[in-house]
């Protein structure tokens, strides 16, 4: 038993989804899973019309799934010659459950209907592969992802209930994946009231994760538009390495600190069940790639993760008080009430800083709650770069032109928030 996840750019096109059904072919695998995303970048375009209709701009909303469907039906005719293929028909029934709601005015809450729109992104993307795979020739089933990966009624960022999920998908999914190849969605789930949800954005190698953990699988592989895990993004550096070999534990920290190649929800399920990952090209299906197990060495180069768009927050008692276990407490149960997330920290006698991803909203309001009771300073427009397997050359390497706001070591890891000088005029 094989998993494969195809992202977004993997199927983006009719071009790419015939290249991933090339891959497929050429795999000939018995008993093989495939989780596909929503096609290119429709979850922003799905989102974008989320809220539209969650602000009651019924024009902008439609005009949003005017382009959605125009985009998923012009791949369709580039892939299919015959109009009346019943795939057609498919698609168009999917987008009926958003023009359902477009009806109405919004009344239930925001992150129940975002979970009702966004998530017809990777219905619709699976319905289109699924046809076409057969077209080609490959024996396929497309099965409701929604059916097998139970949660919880956390939208947007539903939690797995994994006894539930675990037997569903032993009983109904794996008979399917004896009888032929199965295609369903990565990112979305469903509750015991059958409503959808979601599981976090990029949430499908997540959702492949879990397939993989579920059905014991013999491994895991991610297909991505890079050759393999990098010791940093392109973005950013104009020379980059491959890394061949990568532990779990590196894995983890690097996805925690911000590495996007992988959902920092992926690693778990699949070390605890010592699942390998591969991490290859789609572009290059011959190369190696990156390969994820339980190999207890470090990282042969340093990494570097930046995030932009930073918040520097810093907390200090109104009185001058020490910050102590009892502030940091009810520090952390705000910003888990505002959906916060510190991707750095550091706490000194009487101040608390993080370094937070800059959400305007959610951010004034943690920051009007703060200020009642503590005296509350923020900087933004920072940037945040993490290096694992750090040296004072790959420090100065990161920084220079910047201001330094904070600086947090431990033995394998820096993090540094700081300001880019160069755009200060």
């Amino acid at each position: 038993m094989e998993v494969y996840k195809f992202g977004g750019a993997s199927v983006s096109s009719a071009k790419s989804i015939q290249n991933m059904a090339a891959i497929v072919k050429n795999a000939a695998k018995d008993h093989l899973l495939i989780v596909i995303s929503a096609m290119g970048k429709m979850t922003n375009k799905l989102e974008e019309l989320s809220n539209s209709y969650i602000s009651n701009d019924s024009p902008a909303a439609h005009q949003h799934l005017d382009e959605v469907k125009a985009y998923h039906f012009g791949i369709l005719h580039e892939l299919f010659s015959n109009p009346h293929h019943p795939v057609f028909n498919e698609v168009s029934n999917a987008f009926v459950e958003i023009e359902w709601l477009l009806e109405e005015q919004a009344s239930d809450a925001p992150d129940y209907i975002y979970d009702q729109i966004v998530s017809i992104g990777e219905i619709v993307s699976t319905k289109i592969v699924s046809a076409y795979l057969k077209e080609v020739e490959c024996e396929v089933t497309w099965a409701d992802a929604r059916n097998y990966i139970q949660t919880d009624n956390s939208y947007r960022e539903a939690l797995v209930d994994w006894d539930r999920t675990s037997a569903e998908i032993q009983q109904h999914l794996l008979p399917l994946l004896k009888k032929s190849i199965v295609v369903t969605q990565g990112f979305i789930g469903g509750t015991s009231e059958n409503f959808t949800t979601t599981l976090g954005r990029e949430g499908s190698d997540y959702s492949a994760a879990i397939f993989a953990a579920c059905l014991d699988a013999k491994s895991l592989t991610i297909w991505k538009d890079v050759p393999g895990v990098l010791n940093a993004d392109p973005k950013w550096f104009n020379e980059t390495e491959r890394i061949p070999q990568l532990s779990y534990h590196d894995a983890i920290e690097l996805t925690y600190y911000g590495a996007t190649v992988i959902h920092p929800k992926t690693i778990k399920p699949l070390q605890n069940r010592n699942i390998p990952l591969y991490v290859r090209s789609f572009l290059d299906a011959l190369s190696p790639g990156t390969e994820i197990t339980a190999l207890n060495s470090p990282l042969p180069v340093p990494s570097f993760i930046f995030k932009v768009n930073q918040v520097l927050i810093s907390i200090f008692p109104k009185d001058f008080s020490f910050i102590i276990e009892e502030n940091l407490s009810g520090i952390f149960n705000l910003f888990h009430k505002h959906k916060v997330k510190v991707n750095t920290m550091l706490n000194s006698a009487i101040s608390f800083s993080v370094s937070v991803d800059h959400d305007e909203k959610k951010i004034q309001d943690l920051i009007a709650e703060l200020s009642v009771h503590y005296k509350v300073k923020y900087n933004t427009g920072l940037e945040l770069v993490t290096i694992r397997y750090y040296n004072q050359d790959t420090i100065d390497r990161v920084t220079v032109d910047k201001q330094i706001l904070l600086e947090v070591k431990s033995r394998h890891t820096c993090q540094i928030v700081m300001k880019d000088l160069s755009t200060i005029e």
